[in-house]
Order: C-alpha cells, then structure tokens, then sequence
C-alpha cells in the first residue's frame, strides 16, 4: 500500500478562510482517507485556533493531528516567512499505527521530570513540536536516549505565540504549554538534517577537557592549537572564521573517516586566552575527535543539496511520497540571496513539495543521537511505497 502526502497552503488573512483553503486543497490532492494531519499556522490565526481546527477537522476528518503556531510556514515550494501563513499537510499512511502525545515539564527544586511519556513509548518514529517557553526539550531527549536509543525524533520548536491563545495542537484541542508529538510505525521514515556547515581544517582529538571546556586539543592548549588551525586556513575560510567560529565533534567514532554529516555543529561560546581553554555549546569528552567549521549561504546550500542527495539514494526506485521540513527562522532570507531556497531544494531533489515551518530550534539526529539544533534544515522523508 503506498503512502500520499499533500500539502495545502494560504495567505488569507482570515484564519477560518485560510484553513478551509489549505486543509481543501490538500483534501483534493489527497483524495483518501487522511491518517495524519500537521497543521503551522502564523501569528494571525492563533487567537482563532480552535476554529482553524475545527475547519482543518470538517475538511479533512483526520484520524490524528498535531501542529503549531509558526513565525513563518513552509509548503508547495514557497517559503512565507512572516504575516498570516496557513500549511495543512495531509498523509494517508493506511498501514501506520499512529499515537498523539502531550508531554509535559514538571520542576521540583533544581530536577525537571517530563510527564505524558508513554511507560513504553510506541512507534518508529516521533515527530515533535514543542513550545520553548514552557517546555524543555533536552530531557525529553536524553530520556528517551536512555528507553528508545534507535528512535529517530524529528521536528522543531514552535516560534509564534499570541498572548491568550495556545501555540500547539493535539487532535481536537489547542494547548498553551508543553510539546505535542506523534509517534509512528509500520511506515518507513528517513531522517534527514542539514546542519548548514562545511568542515574546515584539519580533525583534532580533544586531549583534556571538563564539561563543556575543552582543556587541549592534540595534547597542546586548545586556544594555541585552534589559533594554528586557522591561521593554516585559506583567506577565504578565514573570513569565515572570523564571522562566527563553530566546532564540529564527531558523535559516532566508528567509522573509518569523518565527513560533514558526522559532526555535531556546536558554536565557540567563548575562550580563555591565560588558561588556553575554549568552552563550546556541548559537553565534551577526552578523545572526541573535532573539526573547525565555518557556516555561510554557500556552505548552507552545498551542506542541504549534499544531505538531499543521500535520501535521494536511500530512496533508491521507490521514490518520496513527500516530507515535513523544519528549517530554522535565521534561515530563509536572512541567510540566501533567493527566496524559498530549502523548499525548493527539497522539491528539486525529491520531486514532491514540503510541508513545515520556520523554527526556533530544530530536532534529529546526528550519529545516531537526537539533538536540538540552530540555523539547521531537518526533514522527514516518507518513501511512497511501503515494504
């Protein structure tokens, strides 16, 4: 049985109206019965969020739905980056076994405890959207690192609130705190996440390091050893550099060698030149292997194209039914020169349009471990044939 996505989009700036155009075209695209619904909607239409659902659930009548407030939405190859933008994405998955969840923090002195997550969490995947006021992402994640390691969490944070309304959707309901998730099995999910970055210089061992300080790196001070590795950069990287200096560390050792897609991209968060340590925005171990890295339109571009290519060969002959994109809002026009740039990477290269939005903090793995992400594209793919 193969899996159909659609996509509906709007720029109505009256929320009733937007959606009953996003959720009827992807009704008529769709043509079956809708399993799973993603709705993202603008700043505009969060005071009416419960009628956009209602209109959402008239048009489409879906079996399982979740969805966010959206400082800027993605679908059918545009990108609307501000105002009243409306997405309805739309998959029948009649083979799937599908699961809604409301997860919760709850703080007690300096512990947070996450609530809502299933004893034995279901499914194969899990697409998250969490709201970043008032829910913690992180212990979600490590938690679910220790009781579903091989899970794949996919999805972003929620980057448009209104005062008085909730930014998340759940089914029938909208909610003003926590994260919604869905978590899905018997349908194959590629993972896909483009951190935007390109590696530069040569790989270090960290050699000495506590928490998130990297103490030496190649057995030397790592402000002496990281100063030598960019002086022995191109002009051009060193520019770069100079801009904004990011550390890539290798999260799965076992490979032979390390390519881009094998580091997890983190800032320089600061140094300290009398002691020669330098602090990231990650903890780090002794013997992690690093590499400088250096982030810009063109590396953006290359980084997302090159991770686009390896779905393209995973989905060998079968081909993609479509995906759900999460890009980060310092994206977009703040970072390429032509609009709708991933959107339309992802229709060039899958041959089927996007549905998501503009985020602020993306989630997917890198090295098989779930992370939250800055300036990165993260998508899930779905294959259109089931196995």
């Amino acid at each position: 049985m193969a899996v159909r996505i659609a996509v509906g989009v709007s720029e109505s700036f009256d929320p009733v109206e937007a959606f009953s155009e996003a959720a009827g075209d992807a009704a008529r695209q769709l043509d079956a019965a809708c399993d799973l619904c993603v709705v993202f909607a603008g700043p505009p239409h969060l005071p009416l969020s419960k009628w956009v659902l209602s209109t959402v659930h008239e048009r489409l009548e879906p079996a399982n739905l979740i969805g966010c407030g959206a400082g800027g939405v993605v679908g059918a190859g545009r990108e609307i980056e501000e105002g009243p933008g409306a997405v309805v994405w739309a998959a029948s998955m009649p083979e799937a076994d599908i699961h809604t969840h409301h997860f919760r923090v709850e703080r007690t002195g300096g512990e947070v405890a996450v609530t809502g997550v299933p004893e034995e969490l279901p499914g194969d995947c899990l697409i998250l959207l969490a709201d970043p006021y008032t829910f913690a992402t992180e212990p979600l994640l490590a938690r679910l690192a220790e009781a579903r390691p091989e899970l794949p969490v996919l999805g972003g944070l929620a980057s448009a609130a209104v005062a008085g309304a909730g930014a998340l959707f759940r089914d029938g309901d909208v909610l003003a705190e926590g994260a919604v998730g869905c978590s899905l099995s018997g349908v194959p999910v590629l993972p896909c996440v483009s951190q935007g970055a390109s590696p530069v210089g040569p790989e270090m061992t960290i050699t000495a390091a506590e928490g998130n300080v990297i103490e030496e790196l190649a057995s030397r001070p790592a402000v002496e050893r990281l100063s030598e590795a960019i002086g022995s950069l191109p002009p051009r990287q060193q520019e770069l550099t100079r801009r904004g200096l990011m550390l890539g560390l290798v999260i799965d050792e076992n490979r032979p060698e390390y390519e881009r897609g094998d580091f997890l991209v983190r800032p320089i968060i600061g140094a300290d030149t009398e002691a020669g340590t330098i602090a990231i925005g990650e903890p780090v171990r002794v013997g992690q292997t690093v590499r400088l890295q250096v982030r810009d339109a063109e590396s953006a571009d290359e980084d997302l194209r090159a991770a686009l290519a390896t779905q393209v060969e995973a989905l060998a002959t079968e081909g993609a039914a479509g995906a759900l994109l999460f890009t980060c809002n310092g994206r977009g026009s703040h970072m390429f020169n032509a609009p709708h740039h991933d959107a339309t990477a992802v229709g060039d290269a899958l041959g089927v349009p996007a549905g998501g939005f503009f985020c602020a903090g993306e989630i997917g793995p890198v090295g098989g471990r779930n992370f939250l992400h800055g300036f990165t594209a993260t998508m899930a793919v779905f294959p259109r044939d089931l196995p």
